[in-house]
């Protein structure tokens, strides 16, 4: 949480209690509940993006622990760091092969699993979070607290505060901030999922899978309510009509008019998602670099970015953002897919156990994905369409199954030290990394002139040598 950054153990376990050990078979099991009864455990929550770190690795062939992290669920850091080098690669790469960046609309990329990866996660952690709440009204509390602080933090970083790379400016006009961007789609998520844990479960016994699903029932309804008023509103709403305006420099602002008039349209001109923030925000609120500005109609280079087809439609320039509000409630849903999965660890305790728990509805997801996907309704990640949450969730399921059992059921961490190291630290990475924070910072340092500096010359470092 901000700031600091990493509160201390004490403060993390006043805010959110204790819980007991999560072992891999039934000695290691009963071995826990002794150990419980004399130690205080804690959980840290990585900047919102909360990882259990007092959950011991499990499995009989496990390596031995390092000092001072000998009770954390190695695997859950390790998937979370994976997310975090997928992330970097593809910001990076994704340039230079429009392949495995985001999909300009439908279908899917490597780069549209790493949303869903983070949301997933957070739903996974949570379970663990709040698998003993005594004051439900305090753990609410700091629910929207840590929301809320990870949300402005989103805000300051996303809304055009920064003016990026290219002006060595910053500050927003409040007319035209960004509401809304990944960190606050992840704060909204983790928010929902976190009530969800704290106030909708009962006290059923769980010795079956069938079980653990009526112990959760009422979180597993919501997820379905959520994704049916995502899809009435989204297939189901009337899109008239719109205008737009962009600026152009040295003359005043060019409109455009974009004819729609329809209904269940998931095209980028006319479908729901964009229609109500438009409604809501405004549309010098949203995010002026859209996907689709790379689809075939909106570029002569596409998959890539590139100068606009003679024949291009009025709608390729309007701003449209990817972190909306009604694609932020199927965001909701997969941090919910992955609280069930959480669940998994806190109520079974062997290994075949819970791998058998992951796979079985992670192969259902994939498999009701690619059946919706034939169906018509794509796979999209600006949208966030139900065919999209589902394969992304089943996905993140099977990934983080074969991360557990490589690390947490075979011990084999030293291959995934690396990947631990940035789990660990998520939040940090992406803000310095992944927002271009720490790039605008060196460029802050420069030689005599503010575009001499070491990220628009990388030169400079050697002349200046001379």
């Amino acid at each position: 949480s901000f700031p600091p950054l990493r509160p201390s153990l004490g403060e993390r376990a006043r805010e959110m209690g204790t819980y007991e050990l999560i072992k891999g078979d039934d000695k290691a099991a009963a071995a826990a509940a002794a150990e419980e009864e004399h130690n205080e455990h804690v959980l840290a929550v990585d900047h919102a993006l909360p990882y259990p770190k007092d959950l011991e690795i499990g499995g009989k062939r496990a390596s031995a622990p390092r000092s001072g992290d000998r009770h954390r669920l190695v695997s859950l850091d390790v998937f979370r760091g994976l997310t975090v080098a997928l992330m970097i690669f593809v910001d990076d790469a994704g340039t230079y092969l429009p392949a495995i960046n985001h999909s300009p609309w439908d279908g899917v990329n490597l780069a549209d699993f790493v949303m869903p990866f983070f949301l997933f996660i957070v739903g996974v952690a949570l379970a663990l979070t709040y698998k003993r709440v005594s004051n439900k009204a305090m753990a609410t509390k700091k629910a929207v607290l840590r929301a809320a602080k990870l949300f402005v933090v989103g805000l300051v970083i996303q809304g055009g505060y920064f003016h990026g790379l290219h002006n060595l400016t910053y500050g927003v006009d409040i007319l035209s901030i960004r509401w809304t961007g990944i960190l606050q789609r992840i704060a909204i998520a983790y928010l929902l999922a976190a009530l969800c844990e704290i106030w909708l479960k009962s006290d059923d016994d769980v010795d079956s899978g069938h079980s653990l699903a009526r112990r959760y029932r009422s979180q597993l309804l919501v997820a379905l309510i959520l994704t049916t008023i995502y899809m009435i509103l989204l297939y189901g709403l009337y899109v008239p009509d719109w205008e737009y305006q962009i600026p152009v420099a040295g003359s005043g602002p060019k409109s455009f008019s974009v004819e729609c008039g329809v209904r269940g349209d998931t095209g980028p001109a006319c479908n729901a998602v964009g229609m109500i923030d438009r409604r809501i925000f405004g549309v010098r609120h949203l995010h002026r670099r859209p996907v689709y500005e790379r689809t075939k109609q909106c570029s002569i280079d596409s998959p890539a970015s590139g100068p606009l087809p003679p024949d291009a439609p009025s709608w390729c320039q309007a701003p449209f953002d990817p972190e909306g509000l009604l694609s932020s409630v199927m965001a909701i849903v997969t941090c919910l897919i992955g609280l069930q999965f959480g669940h998994v660890i806190v109520h079974f305790k062997d290994h075949k156990d819970r791998i058998v728990q992951w796979m079985i509805p992670s192969f259902c997801l994939l498999a009701l994905a690619f059946s919706l996907d034939c169906f018509g309704v794509h796979m999209n990640k600006a949208l966030y369409t139900l065919s999209y949450t589902c394969a992304t969730a089943g996905t993140a399921g099977m990934l983080f199954t074969g991360v557990y059992v490589l690390v947490d059921v075979y011990g084999y961490r030293r291959p995934t030290l690396a990947m631990e190291w940035l789990g660990m630290h998520a939040l940090m990475i992406y803000v310095l990394i992944g927002c271009n924070i720490f790039p605008v910072f060196i460029q802050g340092f420069y030689w005599r002139e503010p575009q001499n500096n070491l990220v628009s010359k990388p030169s400079l470092a050697k002349s200046s040598q001379c």
